[in-house]
């Protein structure tokens, strides 16, 4: 079931994460009172006090678009090795059911109460091929380091993973087809969709010219529209695109709007921003994929 728009359009109390990462998100859950993944990431930005909290819905709601069974709590989806993401550059092999090797990242840390991992498990003298598990954290042979401290959305932890013989339970289906490539797209709708409705709510808070509270809303719809097509559909990153597109442009009016208000968010939209530019490459790879595919235009 959706969320009605009538509630996400309207006034919101946000939430600190005070009790920490896991029960705000928890309270995110329980008030939106849906599994559906944009309500889940839309309720979660206008829930959120930082943009940080925003992202953090957006990304379990793309979690849950990958993956619908996937259980309740904050879940990190562990894909990327030493920077990189193709399998035949991934060490974490899968061996008679037991995971062994590192990840990179673990959105939210040490706070995280699931997983999902991709291993390579083919057999000698085949091409890479990847399987996707679900990890518990606190099982026999997973090891959770805390990470640095990054520059953007430090109020979200993340950490390293290092799997000895864990066990792991396998998803149907590729692991790279089925989860990581579309993860990625899932992953930029829903934290764009998250945080526009951070933005939104600010814009509702402190009275932002009625025009850009209306743009915001817009992009937000188009969020929702997005968000139930395939990932895996050149149309689909296409309008994607154009959604993100629409944000770009509608930056100099929202930090200007910001500005005007002297509040402390002006400096943490200045920081946290730039998270949605951390897939711009991958972004446009797939959208010159798509218009090739669209026959809008040639290959580059």
């Amino acid at each position: 079931m959706n969320m009605p728009w009538k509630r996400l359009a309207g006034p919101l109390r946000p939430v600190a994460a005070d009790a920490g990462l896991a029960a705000w998100y928890a309270g995110v859950c329980e008030g939106a009172d849906t599994t559906d993944p944009f309500s889940l990431a839309a309720y979660g930005g206008r829930m959120a006090a930082t943009p940080g909290l925003a992202f953090l819905a957006g990304y379990q709601a793309a979690l849950r678009a990958l993956w619908p069974a996937a259980p309740a709590g904050l879940g990190a989806f562990c894909a990327t090795e030493r920077r990189r993401l193709r399998p035949a550059d991934m060490t974490m092999r899968c061996d008679d059911g037991h995971l062994s090797g590192s990840k990179d990242f673990v959105t939210a840390g040490e706070a995280v109460q699931w997983l999902l991992v991709s291993a390579r498990e083919e057999g000698a003298d085949e091409p890479p091929r990847l399987g996707l598990y679900v990890v518990e954290p606190t099982a026999a042979g997973v090891a959770l380091a805390p990470g640095a401290q990054l520059p953007i959305v430090p109020d979200i932890a993340h950490g390293r993973l290092r799997l000895e013989r864990a066990s792991g339970k396998r998803l149907i289906g590729d692991g790279w087809s089925d989860y990581v490539k579309p993860f990625r797209t899932h992953e930029d709708i829903h934290v764009l969709a998250a945080l526009t409705a951070w933005l939104y709510g600010v814009a509702l808070e402190e009275s932002w010219a009625r025009s850009l509270m209306l743009r915001l809303l817009g992009i937000l719809t188009g969020a929702a529209e997005v968000a139930r097509q395939p990932a895996h559909e050149p149309a689909t990153h296409l309008v994607l695109a154009a959604l993100l597109e629409q944000f770009a442009v509608l930056q100099p009016d929202v930090e200007r709007a910001l500005s005007v208000s002297g509040s402390s968010r002006s400096a943490l939209w200045q920081r946290d921003r730039a998270v949605l530019g951390l897939a711009r490459e991958a972004q446009a790879r797939r959208l010159q994929q798509a218009v090739v595919a669209l026959g809008l235009g040639e290959a580059v």
